[in-house]
């Protein structure tokens, strides 16, 4: 193994006193570690190595469980929980979905404020994972009753519980620094040329380009990737500057953002460039990647990958773009392969005819 695969081993790994080799510590143990694809069809198209971090197979589901681990890590850190404690999040899903499995691994409560703007599919697995879930109207985060606000409020209503913070806590940031960033490192053999995702707490693009960088340096070049309804676009191609929405919303989950968190602060100058992703783009991605790589994802990993093709065409030919395949497509198949829903939102057409078959739910 070389020096810098082993480096990188050494740095996240998850292994617990009294574990054997071989032997996964429980679900917190199975955490990090997963594989990174390359997608055929378009490292063939692009004539650049399109490479995908497959977090859809972290034991929670998503690229999220990273960051809930840390978070809940660092409550136990400080000591702001007790064994027996209620930990309170406020989230589009998956950070819940994640807290809800590492609490249940490590003996807490877990409560979720999430927007009701979410699919069922994911309120009804919290629920299924022994989570208190409220979903609340969705409102701007500079409005009291936007469901970051009642969490904490929620939180500081009882005793031995804690508010996770997942947007401006920066262990979520430390998760991608500790763990994703030196696990690209390796896989790549340090030849990552181009890192791309999209983001909503920050923490993922952050700390993945905090390393990278640290690593690298300008040898590798970071695009933040952005839907519409998020002002990020325009805040890094202004070199902050402005803060205009692109577009009036859109329908990935769990990405685009208002502000830039604390997670980004840090490491939002790092960022070299952006790309903005049309939601036509991303639902055709959906369906490429089912029908061309055999990948069910959602729509923000379509996103991501959409946008890794972007960087692509901007730094040439026979680099290595790394991107992130945040979570399944399981989680949203209600709507991402309803006509009924697609034609809501004038998205049917964006689907080529010999992609139409995958269409399945009325």
């Amino acid at each position: 193994m070389n020096t810098l695969r082993l480096a990188a081993r050494r740095a996240y790994s998850t292994v617990q006193p009294g574990s054997r080799p071989g032997i996964t510590n429980g679900f917190v143990g199975a955490i990090g570690n997963t594989p990174l694809l390359r997608l055929n069809r378009l490292s063939q198209e692009t004539g650049s190595e399109i490479l995908a971090k497959a977090e859809f197979m972290n034991p929670g589901g998503s690229v999220k469980d990273r960051a809930a681990l840390f978070v809940v890590k660092n409550a136990e850190e400080k000591g702001l929980i007790k064994p027996g404690g209620t930990i309170v999040e406020g989230t589009a899903g998956n950070t819940g979905i994640g807290l809800a499995h590492v609490c249940r691994a490590k003996g807490y409560k877990c409560v979720i404020y999430m927007p009701n703007t979410q699919s069922q599919e994911k309120i009804d697995l919290l629920r299924m994972l022994g989570a208190e879930v409220y979903p609340v109207p969705a409102v701007a985060f500079d409005n009291p009753e936007n469901y970051n606000h009642q969490a904490r409020r929620h939180a500081e209503s009882l005793d031995n519980a804690v508010w996770t913070n997942q947007f401006d806590n920066i262990a979520n940031r430390r998760a991608h620094i500790e763990t994703t960033g030196p696990e690209i490192m390796a896989q790549t053999d340090g030849k990552v040329d181009a890192f791309t995702c999209a983001t909503g707490t920050g923490g993922t693009l952050a700390g993945i380009t905090r390393y990278l960088k640290d690593q690298k340096g300008d040898d590798v070049k970071i695009f933040l990737a952005d839907p519409p309804g998020s002002v990020l676009y325009s805040y890094i191609k202004s070199k902050g500057k402005s803060m205009e929405r692109q577009g009036a919303g859109s329908i990935t989950e769990g990405i685009g953002q208002g502000r830039v968190t604390d997670n980004l602060a840090p490491d939002v100058e790092l960022i070299d460039d952006a790309v903005h992703i049309p939601d036509e783009e991303s639902i055709k991605m959906v369906y490429r990647l089912l029908d061309e790589e055999g990948i069910y994802v959602g729509a923000s990993s379509a996103l991501n990958v959409v946008a890794a093709v972007e960087v692509a065409k901007k730094v040439g030919q026979g680099k290595t773009i790394v991107t992130m395949l945040c979570d399944g497509a399981y989680r949203y198949q209600s709507r991402l392969f309803s006509r009924t829903w697609l034609e809501s939102k004038n998205l049917a057409t964006a689907i080529p005819d010999h992609l139409q078959k995958y269409i399945v739910l009325p």
